[in-house]
């Protein structure tokens, strides 16, 4: 395995921004605003007043290595900066470092989904919430970059301007039923990955054709079709779920099978929960271009919601960002991107700690705030989990 390139200090990766201050006015110097902020942001600051007093109360710290030439800004400062800062280019600076993270890993699930900051609009001045569509590289726990978008129906012209930017050759993207599209679908197989797209009543008429298609192949029970099946258990938290991961290789029901490049399966996800005595049953159905293998299957399927539970999860919870009030369109969305930034950080690190408390330790103990942003993450071993299952081919 390789990493995409081989610098993976943190802090460095952001000394390339272009500074759009008059030079005539710049009294602190962009590079060092920017290490004060994502510092603070590794502690628990969560806008512009917290990370200016952050960095008034760790000033003697931070001089040990920047030169804090008129002392640390005023969070009005921090905030005028980071909305005059261009966030594509924030952006490119945050991809080119967790390039430098993220190994080359052939069957990587990247899971693409869109999130809301709930408070961030300003409806005074026309400015709808912001809403960020991600990337979510499973094996190597790395956020791979947001791109923007106001209104959620945009997913669809944002999903394709964020894959442009990704490398996904010989990795399997999957996004929910937003992003069933043919041309979502076409670029994906044209960078060399595949897909697995969720379908639900956007596609009413490819969803039914798809639960046709199962429902005959029940007919036959399956004789001579391409198809396998993978069951799952799991027991726990006084909750037991079954799932049944199944696979059909048989296209002929899909009558506009032609539009999708590289289509070559239909899956089905039939789960049985049971808790506190009461059964709730659930069918979900897919299409894909990455085979008929059952455990590809479940793995991509039940690896797509990663970026819900350890992303979008963490972001609400240890970050509170559905509670940021920034609303400049720019500060706004580079104030995102240092969250993503410290979400990386701190989950490619080895200490027995939640994300809250990490942050927390992190503004205790010096000497653990310099390991996240001046040592090497502890990147996970990079291995393709599977779930335990019994597979029966067609």
């Amino acid at each position: 395995m390789q990493s995409i390139n081989g610098d993976r200090s943190l802090v460095g990766h952001f000394k390339s921004l272009e500074d759009g201050r008059c030079p005539l006015k710049r009294r602190h110097i962009l590079h060092e605003m920017i290490v004060i902020a994502i510092a603070a942001v590794l502690c628990g600051a969560d806008g512009w007043v917290a990370i200016a007093e952050f960095g008034r109360t760790k000033q003697a710290w931070f001089r040990a290595f920047l030169t804090l030439p008129h002392g640390v800004p005023a969070h009005d400062t921090f905030g005028r900066v980071f909305a005059l800062l261009d966030p594509a280019a924030f952006e490119a600076c945050f991809r080119v470092w967790v390039d430098a993270l993220r190994e080359l890993l052939p069957g990587e699930v990247i899971a693409v989904d869109g999130k809301t900051l709930r408070r961030s609009h300003n409806r005074g001045a026309g400015l709808a919430a912001l809403h960020l569509v991600s990337a979510w590289a499973a094996s190597n726990r790395l956020v791979l970059g947001p791109v923007a978008t106001d209104v959620k129906s945009n997913e669809i012209t944002a999903i394709p301007r964020l894959l442009e930017l990704l490398y996904i050759k010989g990795c399997i993207v999957t996004i929910d039923a937003m992003g069933c599209q043919t041309k979502i679908a076409a670029p994906v197989v044209a960078q060399g990955g595949d897909y697995l797209l969720a379908l639900k009543g956007n596609q009413s008429t490819l969803a039914a054709e798809v639960e046709e298609a199962f429902i005959d192949a029940d007919a036959k029970d399956d004789a001579g079709l391409p198809s396998q099946v993978v069951e799952t258990a799991e027991r726990g938290h006084g909750r037991r779920e079954v799932r049944r991961y199944r696979t059909l290789g048989q296209l002929e029901r899909i009558s506009n099978r032609a539009a999708w490049d590289g289509l070559n399966m239909l899956g089905m996800v039939a789960s049985e929960r049971e808790r506190d005595g009461k059964i709730t049953r659930e069918t979900r159905f897919y299409i894909g271009s990455i085979g008929i293998d059952a455990q590809t299957f479940a793995s991509a399927a039940r690896g797509h919601w990663g970026i819900e539970n350890r992303v979008h999860w963490s972001l609400d919870v240890s970050f509170r960002e559905d509670e940021s009030r920034v609303r400049d369109a720019n500060a706004r969305e580079n104030l995102a991107v240092l969250r993503h930034i410290a979400l990386n950080r701190l989950k490619n690190d080895n200490t027995k700690l939640g994300i809250a408390n990490k942050r927390l330790r992190a503004g205790w103990d010096e000497a653990y705030l310099s390991k996240l942003l001046f040592e090497p993450p502890d990147l996970p071993t990079k291995t393709q989990a599977s779930p335990s299952a019994n597979i029966r081919a067609g």
